[in-house]
């Protein structure tokens, strides 16, 4: 596409998409750092890094020092130094392959009955081999999250060490007030995995190992978190959980490829997939390992709260603020639209629900204003589409739900208030909305690979006390939780073996109209502890990507191994659970095996016709018969070249001299034409291209760029565009040029 064409293109973008205005950007600023600047950056190596020559090697820049060697799972060291000498190192130490930011990470923010659920009090009665309840006992689980307050008293018995990544000491405690953003998660994700106390984990006599990888407000880097599974490698623990992510949907990121090697080296790594559903292509990394347990979440049993009125079509689904007290509302009340929730505006709402419209205000300052004034519970309603998770702090003792834009619209009273009540339903084993859907990028591999409960989990935070949370990072420690308890009964056992007793025994979950879930929304199901523990049969891989289908009628083959791990003699034959027109199956016949043996056939398909227009995955269970048992697995076929980000993780900052631009973005499969553009903020008015290139790799890419922006100008935004197969995708960022005089002409 030529210059002309790309600029009427963007200008169009801009101009005219609701979701790009000068208003909507809301991005902190950033100064333009020096270029004697100390940053920390990690450089991948070729082979395993030698620690004497990268010191001998260093020396030639003082302020250059080593942090870190990785070596169990990621090939590479780490230093801290100022950003000009970081620069000259990357171009002359040739055994360099790689170099990466330090990015940052966070933690995924997003009952007994979940216990009862997935089998795990079914399977705390079950005993192992040397007579003992399945407990965790002896297991030892790596806790890589914001630190563990372990003085808890359900979690001082379990607690067996740990490290502190952020500070570099021994006392991997959650953040203090007095230490920034105070922290809870880590703590939470504990209680989860093994609680034993006034509350019981799923495996609550588990040896906890806490890694304090994400400090204040949850925040951490790639070198903390690479540090940490480092440790956990070295320490030889069994097991460990990583309720974190990022928005990079990658499988060839350091953390990704770090939970690889730790899986291979023998520990079963679980991660949260993310809380950024419903939409396709949302995992994070290192959601994306292929060879970690990625977790997505589902509900448990709930008693879910909907708003009742005459003049609306159906009942609207209350979805509760994390740190609400419960909706509890038994009578009929007025609904008073109090407009965003200022003080002002709340005149009417005394002995009602105030709904209030979300933006410009915190969560906590609407409802604080709203309690202030006498409502009796708050409805927010989004400003954009779809629903939305969020936060309140502080003691509030109102209610506070969240509802969508339209159902919010519908609730404003075009004459006289609307009288609503509440009506209240049992749920389960429905997908969370915000559980983050796959596939992965590049290698097209299906996540999540499983789910677990993700809402309204109650479990233990600092101070001896117990919060309800939701998140996939709640689901994660679930999983981590149960692969404890297979690992006590089995501890022949690999994280392979594991992973597809997990897989193979889940329960396929469908939506309230009875619709199955597609594989890459929430893997092979929802977790059966009890099943996993007993399963006869293990299939591996648990589940099949055919990738990106080429020709038609071309042969797409993969291979499975079965094992029979029981003492008897087992016959087995191969069925799909759904027939579809597109695919011809050629499958086994009918086979048998003996105890003990294992055998590795060929699944073929062939792709008769070409895919609906409007359809660019199929996907569904081909099932592995014994007797009346059958296991599940999850098969995808995706149409060439999908309609997923072609660009993510773009961010830009100053460069490290005067008139100089430093970015980085994710570039999943490459692209054609690849390219930032810079325009005015206030204006929209086009400055020139920063970056326009042809022909780009896969991968994340970064530059810095000398750029000369206009004297008057102390904002730009930056548009980042990546073009590849007919489509496009655009990200932007606003920026602040602080070197520049104040904006004045």
């Amino acid at each position: 596409m030529k210059r002309q064409q790309l600029l009427i293109g963007l200008l169009f973008f801009l101009t005219f998409s609701p979701s790009i205005s000068a208003k909507a950007w809301n991005i902190p600023s950033l100064p333009p750092p020096s270029p004697l600047e100390k940053v920390v950056m990690i450089f991948a190596t070729k082979g395993t890094p030698n620690k004497v020559e990268i010191e001998n090697y260093i020396k030639k820049y003082p302020s250059i020092k080593l942090r870190y060697l990785f070596s169990e799972t990621f090939n590479g060291f780490s230093v801290v130094g100022s950003r000009q000498d970081l620069l000259k190192l990357s171009q002359m130490y040739r055994k360099i392959s790689a170099t990466y930011d330090n990015q940052s990470y966070s933690v995924e923010k997003l009952n007994p009955s979940a216990l009862s659920l997935i089998g795990a009090e079914k399977a705390q009665n079950y005993y192992d081999s040397k007579g003992n309840r399945l407990t965790g006992k002896g297991i030892k689980v790596g806790v890589i999250d914001t630190g563990i307050d372990y003085t808890h008293p359900d979690l001082r018995s379990n607690y067996s060490g740990g490290y502190d990544l952020v500070d570099e000491d021994n006392n991997p405690l959650e953040t203090q007030i007095h230490e920034g953003e105070p922290t809870i998660h880590g703590t939470h994700v504990a209680g989860i995995i093994g609680a034993n106390g006034r509350m019981k984990g799923v495996a609550p006599d588990v040896k906890i190992y806490a890694y304090r990888a994400l400090g204040a407000g949850g925040k951490g880097t790639t070198e903390q978190i690479l540090a940490a599974i480092e440790r956990t490698v070295k320490s030889k623990l069994d097991i460990i959980n990583l309720s974190l992510g990022s928005d990079v949907n990658g499988p060839d990121l350091p953390i990704s490829i770090a939970l690889n090697k730790a899986v291979e080296k023998g520990i079963v790594a679980v991660t949260s997939n993310g809380n950024s559903g419903p939409n396709l292509w949302t995992v994070g990394t290192p959601g994306t390992s292929s060879k970690a347990i990625s977790v997505g979440a589902s509900t448990p049993v709930l008693k879910v709260p909907y708003l009742s009125a005459v003049q609306l079509k159906s009942p609207i689904k209350l979805v509760p603020f994390v740190g609400s007290v419960k909706w509890n509302l038994n009578h009929t009340y007025p609904v008073q639209y109090v407009g965003i929730g200022k003080k002002k505006d709340m005149k009417n709402v005394a002995g009602k629900i105030a709904l209030i419209k979300r933006g410009e205000i915190e969560f906590s300052k609407k409802v604080k204003n709203a309690e202030a004034a006498g409502a009796v519970g708050v409805i927010i309603f989004n400003n954009t589409k779809g629903p939305f998770v969020g936060k309140i702090d502080g003691e509030i003792n109102i209610p506070a739900v969240s509802i969508s834009m339209v159902d919010g619209e519908s609730l404003i009273p075009k004459k006289s208030p609307i009288l609503a009540s509440t009506i209240y339903k049992v749920e389960k084993d429905l997908l969370a909305d915000f559980s983050s859907r796959g596939p992965v990028t590049i290698n097209w591999s299906i996540k999540p690979d499983i789910t677990a409960p993700g809402v309204a989990i109650r479990s233990t935070i600092p101070d001896k006390r117990y919060i309800e949370l939701q998140g996939t990072s709640m689901s994660a420690p679930y999983i981590a939780g149960a692969a404890a308890l297979i690992k006590q009964a089995h501890p022949e056992w690999g994280p392979a073996e594991i992973k597809s007793s997990i897989m193979n025994t889940a329960t396929i979950l469908h939506d309230e109209k009875g619709n199955r879930y597609k594989v890459y929304e929430q893997g092979a199901g929802r977790i059966n502890i009890d099943q996993a523990i007993h399963t006869k049969t293990l299939v591996s891989p648990s589940s099949l990507s055919f990738g990106i289908l080429t020709k038609q009628f071309d042969e797409n083959k993969k291979q499975v191994t079965i094992t029979n791990i029981s003492n008897q003699t087992k016959h087995y034959h191969f069925k799909l659970l759904k027939y579809d027109e597109n695919i011809d199956w050629k499958l086994p016949l009918p086979f048998t095996l003996k105890p003990g043996e294992k055998r590795t056939l060929s699944i073929s398909a062939f792709i008769k016709r070409s895919f609906q227009t409007n359809k660019e995955m199929i996907d569904g269970y081909l099932s592995l018969i014994e007797k009346d048992k059958s296991i599940d697995i999850p098969f995808l076929f995706i149409k060439k070249e999908p309609s997923f980000p072609r660009l993510m993780g773009f961010s830009i900052v100053p460069g490290d001299s005067p008139e100089t631009f430093r970015y980085e973005v994710y570039l999943p499969m490459g692209a054609e034409e690849f390219g930032i553009a810079l325009f005015e903020e206030d204006t929209l008015k086009f400055i020139g291209f920063l970056e326009e290139r042809k022909k780009v790799g896969p991968g994340l890419k970064e530059n810095q760029i000398e750029f000369k922006v206009p004297k008057y100008l102390n904002k730009v935004v930056a548009v980042a565009f990546a073009r590849n197969n007919g489509q496009e995708d655009i990200q932007e960022q606003s920026l602040k040029l602080l070197q520049n005089d104040n904006g004045k002409k």
